[in-house]
């Protein structure tokens, strides 16, 4: 393939790709045509499936792979109750990368490996790196407290050495990353790539649609707030009517609310009421939370389509890292890998002048 020269680093040479870059696994944006892009920018790009079921995630699969020669990962809940079957389907697919946002079991990481898939989860801090790293993963992705979707309180600055020192595996750094200068910083910090998430969605080639991809652009960096009002975990997203409707809303209002969207995403998904009611459960965590939020929890799902598939942005949640507020461009996943590859050279032999 033609562009930049490769940057080798243990993440490219442990999945295969050709820049120490990762597009994460967004649900309604990390589609086939994203994910391909991105992996024929010589990028990792992540398909998205919590979003699907698994006769969408095969499909989905495919169509990358008609797309592209380029490896590429899929994004998995750990947590979901087919997560068997949809490692499954990785396995006979033959996908590069497993990424996952909450740790998965020992035993799943032991069968992905064992069939020869690089098992990558995503983690918000240090003893969760720690743990999965004695579990067997092959690598692990950190997100800092500027990423976008559900996220903690630790800067990416903090939070990278310290899982950096922890663990003797590659580390990917996520959180706040957009240009060229960010993935010197990363690697500067011990870590072998950079993960982005509103970065790819803010280019050509992201399904998302036009209108939406304008209020991210206009938005500020005091315009991305963090709410736990949704689901009870702290949630990193643009300030919408939604956001400003769940915060001032009574219990009441917002259990109404709640069951109106689970309504919907049940009718789309076609589950049961006890199966929202024990996949919201699921997400407690040991926190408390208020019913409304058990049910938002289970159909945050479309809360995110609402905006990031129909548009709907005044019913809909837009997750967003606070890099949206500083990112005025749309360029191809091609253009934005490209770019990105020359700056980071150009901030290496500006560092190496010194």
């Amino acid at each position: 393939m033609t562009g930049p020269a490769p940057l080798p680093t243990a993440l490219t040479e442990l999945t295969g790709v050709r820049y120490p870059v990762v597009q994460t696994g967004m649900g309604w944006v990390a589609g086939p045509r994203l994910v391909s892009a991105t992996a024929n920018a010589g990028a990792l790009g992540i398909l998205a499936s919590a979003t699907m079921t698994v006769e969408q995630l095969r499909a989905a699969v495919r169509e990358v792979r008609s797309r592209t020669d380029a490896p590429f990962g899929v994004n998995l809940r750990a947590d979901a109750g087919d997560a068997a079957e949809r490692v499954g389907v990785m396995i006979e697919e033959g996908v590069r990368v497993a990424s996952f946002a909450l740790a998965p079991s020992k035993e799943l990481i032991a069968r992905l490996k064992d069939a020869g898939v690089v098992v990558m989860p995503s983690v918000g801090a240090r003893r969760h790196a720690e743990k999965v790293a004695a579990w067997g993963a092959d690598a692990v992705m950190v997100q800092g407290g500027e990423g976008g979707g559900h996220t903690g309180s630790v800067a990416t600055t903090v939070l990278l050495p310290q899982v950096v020192d922890a663990v003797d595996i590659p580390v990917v750094a996520a959180g706040g990353f957009h240009d060229g200068r960010g993935l010197v910083a990363a690697l500067a910090y011990g870590a072998a790539g950079i993960g982005m998430g509103t970065r790819f969605l803010l280019t050509s080639d992201s399904t998302v649609p036009e209108a939406v991809k304008a209020r991210y652009l206009a938005a500020t960096v005091q315009d991305v707030t963090v709410t736990d009002r949704l689901d009870g975990l702290p949630h990193r997203m643009l300030r919408t009517a939604m956001v400003d409707a769940l915060e001032r809303s009574g219990r009441a209002a917002s259990l109404l609310r709640a069951v109106r969207h689970a309504a919907a995403f049940r009718k789309e998904s076609g589950a049961s009421w006890p199966r929202l009611v024990r996949d919201g459960l699921a997400m407690k965590h040991g926190r408390e939370l208020t019913w409304s939020q058990v049910l938002l929890a289970a159909n945050t799902p479309m809360l995110l389509k609402a905006s990031l598939v129909e548009g709907r942005t005044d019913i809909g949640v837009m997750a967003s890292g606070q890099v949206a507020g500083v990112i005025g461009d749309l360029p191809s996943c091609a253009e934005l890998v490209g770019r990105i590859m020359a700056e980071a050279r150009l901030s290496l032999k500006e560092l190496g002048a010194l």
